[in-house]
């Protein structure tokens, strides 16, 4: 037994370690409160690393000084989060299926409309408040300078095998605004 509570202890102590630049970062996004782009990352970040520091150090201190309490505390925390983060992902998965591409004949892209993705998707993209963010990230993103820079013209673009659906739609942007 006391191999699993060394190998747990372990474990628990490199987690504990990992959380320590994951609540950085989310302090260093919230130090930067004229960034649009990343507004939605800074606290759930934070809260994440608090959350992974907390439950990893119940159970570095439940297996290194042999307290059952403490890791009973940590399993059901530990079962928590994960079950949360299934959840997270299934939304995720859910929410960008079908991905609203379409293949066209001579094109080395697929095309993308709205009407392909999900209604939820479809809702927070087409209101007017989310667009106005969108289209700052992408305003401050260095996208639009780099295919200025690979292709010339738009043709050049549009009959490249290269682009990525991102490429396509920032410089559908560019033309529209």
């Amino acid at each position: 037994m006391a191999l699993a509570n060394n190998l747990t202890a372990i474990l628990n102590l490199l987690a504990l370690l990992c959380s320590i630049p994951i609540t950085a970062s989310g302090i260093w996004l919230a130090s930067k409160p004229d960034n649009e782009c990343v507004n939605l990352l800074r606290w759930p970040v934070v809260v994440l690393g608090v959350l992974i520091l907390v439950v990893s150090a119940c159970g570095f201190i439940g297996a290194y000084q042999f307290k059952e309490t403490l890791l009973a505390v940590y399993l059901c925390c530990m079962a928590i989060l994960i079950g949360l983060l299934l959840v997270v992902l299934i939304f995720a998965f859910i929410v960008t299926r079908p991905d609203g591409s379409f293949l066209v004949p001579g094109r080395g892209y697929k095309e993308y409309r709205l009407e392909g993705f999900s209604s939820w998707l479809r809702e927070n993209v087409v209101d007017s408040k989310n667009w106005r963010k969108i289209r700052a990230c992408l305003a401050d993103s260095d996208v639009c300078p780099n295919l200025s820079q690979q292709f010339i013209t738009a043709d050049q673009f549009f009959s490249s095998s290269s682009i990525t659906p991102l490429q396509a739609c920032s410089l559908f942007l560019l033309i529209l605004f």
